[in-house]
């Protein structure tokens, strides 16, 4: 019997499309090919018996096309604060072999490049959002100002990391990426932020 779990927190993700990013209307990106980052913040959390809250979780993703009609060459990173069984349970979560909204995500990955533990630094404040990860990743993003200096927000859109919630327009200040042979240096892109739930099974 699968064990339930939930997690709940925030996520942000950057890319190298031009605001809007067209992928998430299943559209074609801007430049014909989509490098995306996403970054995870899980305030609680739990697998079974086992404690979730105040890991951080990555994703790197490549796509030589539309999002939704090629493959997609991925690599998940991990928070190395997890023990083993803390470890076990978010690896099998964002694989998505535990089910819920992961697994959709996953279900397009067709080359995984692995999974490392490795220091992740996730920062939420005010309306930026930021991830580094030593020599691998340091990307961050800030809210787009809309009218009466409001949000500019989007919801519902079919391709969704964080269904249910109305993400934040937002964009790259930086974006730096290099592992798995890839590189990636990007600024003044899309990015999107919100809160995040997800749970299964």
């Amino acid at each position: 019997m699968t064990a339930k779990w939930k997690l709940e927190g925030t996520y942000f993700e950057a890319c190298n499309c031009d605001a809007a990013c067209p992928c998430v209307f299943l559209s074609a990106p801007t430049t014909g090919d989509c490098t995306v980052f996403i970054g995870w913040h899980i305030d609680k959390g739990m697998s079974g018996a086992v404690t979730l809250d105040g890991l951080n979780v990555a994703r790197a993703i490549y796509t030589p096309g539309h999002m939704l009609e090629v493959p997609w060459t991925a690599a998940l990173y991990l928070d190395d604060t997890a023990n083993e069984a803390q470890t076990d349970a978010l690896t099998r979560i964002f694989t998505g072999t535990l089910g819920g909204s992961p697994s959709k995500l996953a279900s397009h990955i067709v080359t995984d490049l692995g999974v490392r533990s490795l220091p992740i630094k996730y920062v939420a404040n005010g309306k930026k959002r930021s991830v580094s990860i030593p020599n691998v990743a340091d990307v961050e993003i800030a809210a787009i100002v809309g009218q009466g200096e409001g949000d500019v927000t989007i919801s519902g859109h079919p391709l969704c990391v964080a269904p249910g919630y109305p993400a934040v327009a937002s964009r790259s200040s930086h974006f730096v990426y290099a592992d798995h042979g890839m590189s990636w240096d990007i600024n003044e892109k899309t990015g999107f932020f919100s809160p995040f739930s997800y749970a299964g099974p």
